[in-house]
C-alpha cells in the first residue's frame, strides 16, 4: 500500500506519522512545497495551483490515495484536486475537527491561521456542526512559519499570542493548521493556566489517516491489505528530495524518518 500527503511544508508530517502509526509498513510520498511556500498569503487560485502541482508529482509515484493533509488546500484546492484525480486517486481533505469539539458543548477556541479565521469555509463549519458550544476563533499569524522553520522562540511567541487571545475557561481547543499538531504540548501548557483541567487539543491527524485506509478498502477490498515496504519518498516542488532536518525536531518527523526504507516508484 502507498498513500500519498501534500502540503506546503512539514505540516504533512502529522498524518504521516498517524498513517505510520497505523500501518507501519505503508509506502509514503510526502509532497511539499518550498519553492512556493507559505500558501496562507496566495489567493485561492495561487494556492490550488500550487497544491495541484504537487498532487501530480505525487499522482507519478501511483499512490493508492492522496491526503490533502493542509486545511488551506483542503479549503481553497479540494475541489480541484478531486476533478483532477479522482476517480481513479482517492482524495481525501482536512477538515477541522470542529463536530467532535462541540459534541459535549462545553467551550471551544479554534487555532487556525489568519486565511482561515473567519473565512466563510470556517464559518460554515462552525454553523454547521458547533450546536450550542460557545466557539471562540483565535488566529496565530506566524505560528505555522515559525514550526516550519523550527524556531522555538517564535513558536513560543506565537503560543503566547494566541494563547493571550483564548478565553479563560476554554475547554477543547482545535488545532486548524497542521503545522500546529507538531507543536500541540506546547500549546497546551501555554493556555492550561487559564482553561479548564480537562483541556482537550483536538488534530485532524488520526481521523484523516483513518478516512484514507477505509477510502482505499472500500475501493480496493482485499488487495488493500497487501503490505507495503515502509518506504518513503520525498518530493520538493517536484523534484526528489530528502526529508528536512527540521521535521527531526518534532516526535512525528523522528517517527516517519525511523520508519523509512528505499521506496519504490
Amino acid at each position: 500500500m502507498k498513500i500519498a500527503l501534500l502540503d506546503s511544508g512539514i505540516g504533512l508530517l502529522a498524518a504521516a506519522a498517524a498513517l505510520r502509526t497505523l500501518r507501519p509498513d505503508v509506502d509514503l510520498v510526502l509532497s511539499s512545497d518550498p519553492d512556493g511556500m507559505p500558501w496562507g498569503p496566495r489567493t485561492p487560485a495561487g494556492v490550488a495551483e500550487r497544491a495541484l502541482a504537487c498532487a501530480l508529482a505525487a499522482a507519478a509515484h501511483e499512490p493508492d490515495a492522496l491526503v490533502v493533509a493542509c486545511n488551506t488546500a483542503s479549503v481553497h484546492a479540494l475541489e480541484a484536486l478531486r476533478a483532477a484525480l479522482e476517480p481513479g486517486l482517492p482524495v481525501i481533505g482536512t477538515v477541522p475537527a470542529i463536530k467532535p469539539a462541540a459534541v459535549a458543548g462545553r467551550p471551544v477556541a479554534i487555532w487556525a491561521t489568519p486565511l482561515t479565521t473567519g473565512s466563510p469555509y470556517q464559518r460554515g463549519l462552525i454553523r454547521d456542526f458547533a450546536g450550542r458550544a460557545a466557539v471562540t476563533e483565535v488566529a496565530c499569524p506566524g505560528l505555522a512559519d515559525a514550526v516550519e522553520r523550527g524556531d522555538d522562540a517564535a513558536i513560543d511567541a506565537a503560543v503566547a499570542a494566541a494563547a493571550a487571545l483564548t478565553p479563560a475557561g476554554t475547554a477543547v481547543i482545535v488545532l486548524g493548521c497542521t503545522h500546529y499538531e507538531l507543536v500541540a504540548e506546547r500549546i497546551r501548557a501555554a493556555v492550561a493556566p487559564t482553561a479548564t483541567p480537562d483541556l482537550e487539543l483536538l488534530g485532524s491527524a488520526g481521523a484523516v489517516a483513518a478516512q484514507a485506509l477505509r477510502r482505499i478498502a472500500d475501493r480496493d477490498g482485499d488487495r488493500a491489505a497487501e503490505a507495503g515496504t515502509g518506504g518513503l519518498t520525498v518530493l520538493h516542488s517536484g523534484r526528489p528530495a530528502v526529508l528536512s532536518p527540521v521535521a527531526a525536531r518534532y516526535p512525528e518527523g523522528r517517527l516517519v524518518a525511523a520508519a523509512q526504507a528505499p521506496a519504490r516508484a
